[in-house]
C-alpha cells in the first residue's frame, strides 16, 4: 500500500465529474473512491449532485462504467416513486424559495388526470396549480421544470419576456423543455407493427 495519506485504508479519495452523461438528473457526479470498499458499488442523489460510491482500486474504465450503471439504477428507482399532492406542494415550495426568491405562493398543488394535452396548469386569481399525471414516472429536473413553470404563472400570468426571464435561474430548463418535445414527438410516431411485442 502507498504510504500517501490519500490512500490510507478508511480516507476516501474523492473526484468530480462534470457534466453528466445524458439521461442523469443530477448536474454534477461526485465519485467517492475507499479503500474499505472492496466489491460494492452504489450511488445516492445528495441535493443537486449524485454521488457514487466504488472501491479505491477501481480503474477509471471500470468507474465510467459503474457510475453509468448506477445513474441508470437511480433513475429507474425514481421513475418508479409516484409522489403525493402534499409531496408535490412541498416540492413547490421549495422551488420557489430557490429560484423565485420564494414569491410564489400556490394555494393548492396537485395531480389531475384530465389533463392529456398539456403537463399543467396554473389558475392565478385561485392560487392553483395542476400537473398532469402524464408526467409521474418522469425524471425529477422535469417534474421540477412544469412545476416551476406553473409557479411562475403565479407572478408573471402570459409567456412573454418577463415569464422567460423568471425560468433562467432553473439550469434545466432548456434540457427539461426538449425531454418533453421528445415525449411529444414520439407519441406522435405512427405505431409500428411487430414493436411492444406484437
Amino acid at each position: 500500500m502507498s504510504a500517501d495519506p490519500l490512500h490510507r485504508a478508511g480516507t476516501p479519495q474523492r473526484s468530480t465529474t462534470s457534466p453528466p452523461p445524458s439521461g442523469s438528473g443530477a448536474s454534477a457526479i461526485e465519485v467517492r473512491r475507499s479503500a474499505r470498499r472492496r466489491r460494492t458499488v452504489s450511488a445516492y442523489r445528495e441535493g443537486d449532485r449524485t454521488v457514487v460510491l466504488i472501491p479505491a482500486r477501481m480503474s477509471e474504465a471500470e468507474e465510467q462504467r459503474w457510475v453509468s450503471v448506477m445513474l441508470d439504477k437511480l433513475a429507474a428507482q425514481e421513475s418508479k416513486r409516484v409522489i403525493g399532492d402534499a409531496e408535490l406542494a412541498e416540492r413547490a415550495e421549495r422551488l420557489s424559495d430557490q429560484y423565485l426568491d420564494g414569491r410564489a405562493h400556490p394555494n393548492s398543488v396537485r395531480w389531475v388526470t384530465n389533463q392529456n394535452t398539456r403537463w399543467g396548469s396554473c389558475t392565478p386569481a385561485e392560487g392553483s396549480i395542476r400537473l398532469s399525471h402524464r408526467l409521474q414516472g418522469m425524471p425529477e429536473y422535469v417534474v421540477d421544470y412544469v412545476l416551476l413553470h406553473e409557479l411562475a404563472h403565479l407572478l408573471v400570468p402570459g409567456h412573454g419576456p418577463g415569464f422567460w426571464r423568471l425560468l433562467e435561474a432553473y439550469p434545466r430548463t432548456e434540457r427539461a423543455k426538449g425531454y418533453l418535445e421528445g415525449v411529444v414527438g414520439a407519441e406522435r410516431l405512427p405505431h409500428l407493427p411487430g414493436a411492444r411485442g406484437e
